[in-house]
């Protein structure tokens, strides 16, 4: 009877011990997809400019030039301002070692997906190629993770291994959630809580489908005086337009509600389409109205070619000056 115990308790820790190393082989075959098939790719596209993902600021003084709507008002130098009676801002030397936190919404409303991959999936590689990008040349990058409330937080760093974590941090956020569980998305309280968790100015990639209760714009808001803030928007096509299938079972994946609807009729694939159509219209005017840019990624986008469509849009701003943000579709 001594003995038994002590051989099921090792036991047990023997399959936790297994599964853990299964899921972090897993992630680690993942990440090396993604350096062959989209990081491989991106070299040649980007040319080495990876910095255009982050707009940072320095203490070196590189230029002044006129202000344009959306600079930071900080930023304005009312010497030269009251001299030749324009408004000028000082434009610094951008600071290459500046840190990049991705805020990930893993509720559960990213888990849909009508084709071969899930919006998760679809924010999984786009995590993964980013922070790569940026820790293969110094920069670190940090995460915080929500699913029914921010559920962990990694401090930033830099390296490969430290990208397996958060990938790793991810897949565990996925397997952890119960089928069973409901409630709307509050991607107000993740945004609240990153602007206390950010003290430093760094570049910040809110990852969302953005589905969630109202109120989420005044944090956002607080974050973009601090922190360049990039909305990377999750969608699905059939998010935006319904086929017509019959008479086809929709169920909440945050609530749970479930309700049976005709697909054939032509009226309701119209109005479904156009609810939402201006519910995507509203969320990119919030968007540009706060000042923050947009890469709008669906399950059936190519990963590479929307990163270089969103890369030299950044690159295109930084030129010519932040006019009105725009959103990148994919």
């Amino acid at each position: 009877m001594k003995s038994w115990w002590p051989r099921r308790a090792k036991a047990a820790n023997d399959e936790q011990l297994a599964a853990a190393e299964a899921a972090a082989s897993g992630v680690e075959r993942a990440l090396r997809r993604l350096e062959w098939t989209v990081i491989r790719r991106l070299d040649g596209l980007l040319q080495g400019d990876y910095r255009t993902l982050m707009r940072g600021t320095g203490l070196d003084l590189a230029d002044l030039r006129e202000y344009q709507h959306h600079d930071d008002v900080r930023h304005i130098d009312w010497n030269v301002t009251a001299r030749l009676q324009t408004p000028h801002v000082r434009v610094f030397t951008e600071d290459r070692e500046m840190a990049a936190w991705f805020v990930l919404d893993l509720s559960r409303s990213v888990d849909f997906g009508s084709g071969t991959r899930a919006k998760r999936e679809i924010s999984a590689g786009f995590v993964g190629v980013i922070a790569r990008l940026l820790t293969r040349h110094g920069n670190r990058v940090g995460a915080m993770v929500y699913g029914n409330d921010v559920e962990a937080v990694i401090p930033p760093r830099s390296g490969r291994r430290h990208v397996l974590h958060l990938l790793h941090a991810m897949e565990r956020r996925s397997a952890r959630v119960a089928p069973d569980q409901k409630g709307m998305t509050r991607l107000a309280d993740l945004l609240a809580s990153a602007a206390m968790l950010m003290p430093r100015r760094s570049t910040v990639f809110v990852v969302s489908d953005f589905m969630s209760e109202p109120g989420w714009e005044r944090p956002l808001a607080h974050i973009v005086q601090r922190h360049d803030v990039v909305a990377v928007r999750l969608f699905d096509p059939l998010e935006l337009e319904l086929p017509d299938l019959g008479l086809v079972p929709l169920r909440d994946a945050e609530t749970g509600e479930q309700l049976w609807v005709d697909t054939h009729d032509a009226g309701f694939r119209k109005r479904f389409a156009r609810i939402a159509a201006e519910r995507e219209a509203t969320l990119r005017e919030t968007l540009a109205r706060i000042g923050v840019d947009a890469l709008e990624l669906s399950t059936d986008d190519d990963l590479v070619e929307a990163i270089v469509r969103f890369a030299d849009m950044r690159k295109r701003r930084v030129r010519t000056g932040p006019a009105n943000p725009k959103a990148v579709a994919a």
